[in-house]
């Protein structure tokens, strides 16, 4: 059985990026079976929420959060007669693939999370590259282009 860690927070972007995956035919020639281990990532909350909302009630939401993801992700992978696993991330994702890893054996690992601008999202393998300043790269440029405008103006 093929086994899959996807990382998901967003269920139409998800479902495009396991689009390819739910048919494909190993180089055997026999479709198998699919053990999909899905991880819900949910939205981060400012650190100023907790002045209003209690953990626990932090913790209902996201537990509310990734059910609502789950409901619309997973009955298209059931469709296929493949096998569905759902958690919900919490912690580091690099030390939550490398437990998954452990735990069930040799599998991928897919980051079907939709990439936002001015976001860097937190890696989910030890090998994924670290983002670089992506967030600053806009800004730079504006204040760039403006030093320019300001000498040629002069």
């Amino acid at each position: 059985m093929d086994k899959i860690i996807v990382y998901l927070d967003d269920a139409d972007y998800a479902r495009q990026q396991l689009a390819p995956m739910k048919g494909s035919v190993p180089a055997g020639g026999k479709a198998q079976a699919t053990h999909w281990v899905l991880v819900a990532c949910p939205p981060r909350m400012t650190r100023r929420i907790s002045k209003w909302v209690s953990h626990s009630a932090r913790e209902k939401w996201r537990a509310k959060w990734s059910d609502k993801l789950f409901g619309q992700v997973v009955p298209a992978l059931l469709a296929g007669g493949d096998k569905v696993t759902t958690l919900l991330a919490s912690g580091s994702l690099v030390e939550l693939t490398a437990r998954l890893a452990a735990e069930h054996g040799a599998s991928r690992v897919l980051d079907a999370r939709r990439p936002r601008f001015g976001e860097d999202l937190q890696p989910v393998t030890a090998d994924q590259p670290a983002p670089t300043g992506g967030r600053w790269e806009v800004p730079g440029a504006v204040v760039g282009m403006g030093a320019l405008l300001v000498l040629a103006a002069e």
